[in-house]
């Protein structure tokens, strides 16, 4: 899959490994959300 594929690029890039790859891109996407205001419907 695609999604797999850029996973593991992005690794590469950074040297890290997949699950580490994983782990950051989940922090920076849980720190987005709440730079958003938290909420999981949000007007458009």
């Amino acid at each position: 899959m695609k999604i797999t594929q850029d996973v593991r690029d992005y690794a590469a890039r950074h040297g890290v490994s997949d699950e580490e790859a994983l782990a950051k891109g989940m922090e920076e996407k849980a720190r987005e959300f709440v730079e958003s205001g938290a909420e999981i419907y949000r007007r458009t």
